[in-house]
């Protein structure tokens, strides 16, 4: 059976071998999963089982990571940037920040689909897809960075990519821009995560309250708090801050770093007149911030850390360290329905697309 191909393109051979976890694809060490592998193999010139291929148009490289490469470099070096991520494709076959560990997702064109993909029924080629699993993990081959986006932090090239069977995706909506889409699902798995531990009256904390997923938990909390909820921004950024305060579905947004976590305890319990919160949710884009997200938390409460920025360690340690009787969750940036969540979120909260929309659109 032939695998449906884009019309115009150069059909790739199918080769025997290969599992829905893509552990066929790792060439260091040989067979592990594609995300804790040294190096992947990206030659798309043929292509395994249940292999979908894709035409790359945009990388939406994930905040931790951006922010880290733009270390070293001038206010507008965008060729830092580029060649930090070609670099690291070249040598790893995928975008997986050998300092971060994390990745981001990316946008594109349904290019050809191996026959046994769970998809193969619905897809065509030319469909518009973007990634909701982490480029850490998917096979990357970058040709060109036609432009660089700081303020959303995408880089819009050519190349090709594959996902895997287990591989999740979204189709690109017709009612909302390509960008704004793409900004949204980058972290489509944020909100989700409030609505599933918030509950009315709550007090919550957000961390990087004012960033793309430090938003949408933001406003996620208040929809599930409801009015009489406490709900606490930290954003160190004035503009961000300022942005937040705007939308008014704060209680207070504190402007704070996240590296000192004794001032923002002392400023969250200023703000509640002494009550610790129960559940707090980390988005920031910087290391060391783990104990802000604990020491705020009142006892057999819930810190959850979305941050790729997070170490497991310092916030195990540390809530440890502080007498902290408090459940950490390791953030997953997949939650069943997800996509649809977030997405729904603008077209339910129009304050919060109009500022995703000034940002990212």
């Amino acid at each position: 059976m032939s695998s449906a191909f884009l019309t115009g393109a150069r059909p790739r051979p199918i080769e025997a071998g290969g599992d829905a976890f893509g552990t066929h694809r790792a060439v260091a060490p040989a067979r592990s999963l594609p995300q804790p592998a040294q190096r992947l193999d990206n030659d798309f010139s043929r292509l395994f089982a249940g292999e979908l291929l894709l035409a790359v148009e945009t990388l939406n490289i994930d905040a931790a990571s951006f922010r880290q490469m733009e270390e070293g470099g001038g206010e507008t070096d965008e060729q830092v940037i580029v060649g930090r991520v070609l670099a690291t494709i070249q040598a790893r076959g995928k975008q997986h920040n050998p300092v971060t560990g994390s990745g981001g997702m990316l946008l594109g064109r349904v290019e050809q689909i191996e026959p046994t993909h769970p998809d193969a029924s619905t897809l065509r080629p030319g469909d518009r897809v973007a990634s909701l699993v982490s480029l850490s993990l998917t096979p990357l081959r970058v040709d060109s960075v036609t432009a660089v986006r700081r303020a959303s932090a995408q880089l819009d090239v050519t190349g090709e990519a594959v996902l895997f069977a287990s591989g999740a995706y979204a189709r690109m909506p017709a009612d909302i821009p390509e960008r704004l889409a793409l900004a949204v699902l980058d972290v489509a798995g944020a909100a989700p995560q409030v609505a599933r531990l918030v509950k009315p009256k709550d007090a919550v904390l957000v961390l990087g309250g004012g960033g793309k997923s430090g938003v949408l938990c933001v406003a996620e909390a208040r929809r599930r708090g409801g009015p009489e909820a406490t709900i606490l921004a930290v954003e160190s950024h004035e503009p961000y801050a300022e942005d937040l305060r705007a939308l008014g579905i704060c209680d207070a947004v504190i402007s704070a770093d996240a590296r000192d976590p004794v001032a923002v305890r002392r400023a969250v319990l200023d703000a509640t007149k002494g009550r610790e919160v129960d559940v707090s949710f980390s988005c920031v884009n910087v290391p060391d911030a783990e104990l802000a997200a604990i020491l705020p938390v009142r006892d057999r409460g819930v810190a959850y850390f979305f941050a790729m920025s997070t170490s497991f360690t310092k916030a195990a340690l540390g809530a440890e360290g502080v007498g902290k009787d408090v459940d950490l969750f390791v953030g997953n940036g997949y939650a069943r329905g997800h996509a649809d969540f977030s997405l729904a979120m603008m077209r339910e909260m129009p304050k919060i697309r109009a500022l995703f929309e000034k940002r990212y659109g």
